[in-house]
């Protein structure tokens, strides 16, 4: 079978694996579709925080398929059945797994980061990672369920967001574009910030979804607020960005008594000011990752048409162009590159 192999920073390769036979709990799934997102740009680039990752392996976690073969103590699928996997698995036993926050499990592990992942034409998964796919949502909009459900986890179960509220966005990435798809459709007044460099492609696809944006480094972005907030600050500022200024510029642009949710992963130390936190009474939440229920949020949301992920899909780039399509996403010249490796 092929598969895209990372060999080293920000160097990958399409090689000839052997197809993997399923043990007696797993499944063997045809990969149908497989995105490519922040982490794995993180990963090809080798950069701080993923150097443990080994090299050579099989890349991608966010992936769609049909299975092609069950073990024999497998129940709950069928060969020929669509399915996505929660690529993130907990162990099921540390205090968080039995407090129900498995999300921060102690001794996860991570599909195509720990061992071999998604990228390529068939892969293996234990049963209870999977999850079923409604007939009526594509495959190759199912294969970005995982990120989708960590929109919905930070916009759903994270955040006190109700309709009407005016929210902010930081970061066109990914995780932010889907945030703010997620949250316009249940009503918000949402605006994504951005670069420069995010101008000619990110903040264009939320405009043709219908939702503002702004490019901080050609318009005033506080002046955005005191214009969409009558001046009293956006209700809620998701930071999504990745970087330790997200957070200390929401700081600047929530109400008091607002609510500031960090999604991305600040790659540096964070130095904010505390106390127009305190005073304003302001609430600083997180959102890591998502849970069996997310993936069942995102799926429904797929079905019932609430969001229109087809839009934001680039399947322009082809497995043989991998590095190529690595290199566009750092550049910010695609949002969410999606691999075909299967036309069923």
């Amino acid at each position: 079978m092929k598969a895209i192999v990372q060999t080293g920073p920000r160097a990958v390769e399409v090689q000839e694996r052997k197809q993997p036979e399923p043990g007696p709990d797993e499944i063997l799934v045809e990969v149908h579709s497989a995105g490519l997102c922040g982490s794995d740009a993180g990963a090809y680039s080798y950069e701080g925080g993923y150097e443990w990752i080994p090299v050579p392996r099989i890349m991608g976690h966010e992936y769609s398929g049909r299975v092609a073969e069950v073990g024999d103590d497998v129940e709950t699928f069928e060969v020929g059945q669509k399915v996505v996997e929660e690529p993130i698995h907990d162990c099921g036993h540390c205090f968080q797994c039995k407090n129900g926050q498995e999300n921060v499990c102690q001794n996860f592990s991570i599909t195509g980061m720990h061992g071999d992942g998604a990228y390529a034409n068939y892969t293996l998964v234990e049963e209870r990672h999977l999850h079923a796919v409604p007939e009526g949502v594509p495959l190759r909009e199912a294969a970005i369920t995982e990120p989708t459900s960590i929109a919905t986890r930070a916009v759903l179960d994270q955040s006190r967001l109700t309709s009407g509220d005016n929210v902010l966005v930081e970061g066109p990435g990914p995780i932010g574009v889907l945030t703010a798809i997620v949250a316009d459709s249940v009503g918000a007044n949402v605006v994504v910030s951005g670069l420069e460099k995010d101008a000619t492609y990110r903040l264009p696809l939320l405009e043709e979804q219908g939702i503002d944006t702004v490019n901080v480094q050609s318009r005033d972005l506080e002046a955005v607020r005191e214009e969409r907030t009558d001046g009293l600050g956006f209700d809620l500022v998701f930071d999504t960005t990745g970087h330790h200024t997200g957070v200390e510029e929401a700081v600047d642009y929530v109400r008091k008594g607002g609510q500031i949710v960090v999604v991305g992963i600040p790659g540096e130390e964070s130095d904010i000011f505390l106390p127009p936190v305190v005073r304003g009474e302001v609430d600083i939440n997180t959102s890591y990752g998502s849970k069996w229920r997310n993936f069942e949020q995102a799926l429904r949301l797929m079905e019932s048409g609430g969001i229109d992920i087809d839009a934001i899909l680039d399947t322009s780039y082809s497995i043989d162009e991998a590095g190529a399509a690595f290199e566009a996403f750092l550049a910010s010249e695609t949002c969410k590159p999606v691999f075909t490796f299967s036309d069923g």
